[in-house]
């Protein structure tokens, strides 16, 4: 696919890495919601929903590409994530569409998701950066099943680049509303707790495939 082509433009890959540069908090209501194991966690409230975006920096312990290929690996996330009982990827019309569903306990609706994911490493400023962009997406190959809730509402965006000693400088923003009906404090409080054992499983899937 020619770069830029399709459900990203070249000007979102760019300010990707732009961000990555220079994570801007002071533009918006940015809240610190928590700093672990060298990184920070803000969130951003979308007003519409209740729910929070999420803005991600700091650095973990592997290189760009192999954070990249760990975090788009549908078998990896199948294994951290055991409610995701089928994941595979596809291509329609050029693009890489993914299929994931999730499978939850009864008190939940099962719910699944269609989303368009694009990778690429692009020289930036004489840096060399990692970009990885996701977003929900709707397509009549995958039609909507009576007893899954579809997943509308899902951005993504992960930009990485070399810090040195097989370090990564890393920014992830992220953005998902699950839909239905659960209470937008239960998703916040499992977001905040759950995004600091996501960096460090993510990292430590990294440090045993490299070693």
């Amino acid at each position: 696919m020619e770069p830029g082509a399709g459900s990203f433009s070249e000007e979102q890959f760019l300010e990707a890495c732009a961000e990555l540069q220079g994570p801007a908090l002071s533009g918006a209501a940015w809240e610190l919601l928590v700093e672990s194991r060298g990184f920070s966690v803000y969130r951003l409230l979308d007003q519409p929903t209740g729910l929070y975006e999420y803005k991600i920096v700091g650095t973990l312990r592997a290189p760009p590409d192999l954070l990249a290929d760990t975090f788009t690996n549908l078998g990896y996330i199948k294994r951290r994530i055991p409610q995701v009982t089928e994941a595979y990827e596809t291509e329609c019309n050029g693009e890489t569409v993914i299929y994931m569903k999730m499978e939850f306990p009864f008190l939940l609706s099962n719910r699944d998701c269609v989303y368009v994911q694009q990778r690429r490493e692009l020289d930036f400023r004489g840096r060399k950066i990692q970009v990885v962009l996701a977003k929900g997406t709707s397509m009549p190959q995958f039609p909507e099943r009576l007893d899954f809730i579809r997943v509308r509402q899902c951005q993504v965006k992960l930009a990485m680049e070399s810090d040195g000693s097989n370090r990564s400088k890393v920014l992830i923003r992220c953005f998902i509303n699950p839909g239905g009906i659960i209470p937008s404090w239960i998703i916040n409080l499992v977001a905040k707790h759950g995004i600091p054992g996501f960096l460090a499983d993510l990292e430590d899937a990294c440090l045993r495939a490299s070693s």
